[in-house]
């Protein structure tokens, strides 16, 4: 008799994110998690125990990540502003419809005031913002950037692309990547080292 297939628990709170986009953190359901992710609402609720530690499992599951995503993110790029700008529009994932950036705007209000979802949201905050100076550091390192002040610099991209996301989601012009990615340009493009014209030499007299 084989053994029945387990969903592992990293499954069911992507799952949870999916939900979350969907519907919203106050609206969520055990049973709407279960069903997104195949499995029973009592296996659910053995696992978790209640919607709250559902949800502050996936906090923590977000700010364990931080880390892993900036790797990740930078072997795939071989220039470290590549790879910054990528880092940046992985935020879009789960908002890149405006209903959906409500939705985990409506998260971000519950690490505003809960102290067990605040701890874990500047855990984030403080693991995001340390990739960004050290991709920013790299990219000074490698020429593509003037020496600049990393780490306001790296706060300045923190702010500039939450803020250019809700932006988006008001305006509603083209795809929130797209939007994000010009206001990067923006903000970055005035410190970008720009490669020397090749100067004419003089023509020697005959």
């Amino acid at each position: 008799m084989s053994r029945r297939k387990v969903t592992p628990d990293a499954e069911v709170l992507n799952a949870t994110f999916r939900v979350i986009s969907r519907v919203g953190p106050a609206h969520l359901t055990l049973a709407d998690v279960a069903a997104e992710a195949g499995l029973a609402p009592a296996t659910l609720l053995q696992r978790f125990g209640s919607k709250r530690s559902l949800l502050l499992a996936v906090a923590e599951q977000s700010a364990a990540g931080v880390e892993e995503c900036f790797a990740r993110v930078r072997a795939a790029h071989l220039s470290p502003l590549e790879a910054l700008t990528a880092s940046l529009e992985e935020m879009t994932v789960m908002c890149d419809t405006p209903e959906a950036m409500a939705n985990n705007l409506a998260f971000l209000q519950i690490d505003l005031v809960d102290p067990d979802f605040h701890r874990l949201a500047l855990e984030n905050s403080r693991a995001t913002l340390a990739g960004y100076r050290a991709l920013l550091d790299e990219a000074v390192a490698a020429g593509e950037m003037v020496h600049c002040d990393t780490a306001r610099l790296a706060r300045a991209l923190a702010a500039m692309s939450g803020g250019s996301m809700l932006s988006w989601a008001i305006l509603r012009e083209g795809r929130v990547t797209q939007w994000l990615r010009d206001d990067i340009e923006m903000l970055l493009g005035p410190l970008r080292k720009r490669p020397r014209k090749a100067r004419n030499k003089p023509k020697r007299r005959a």
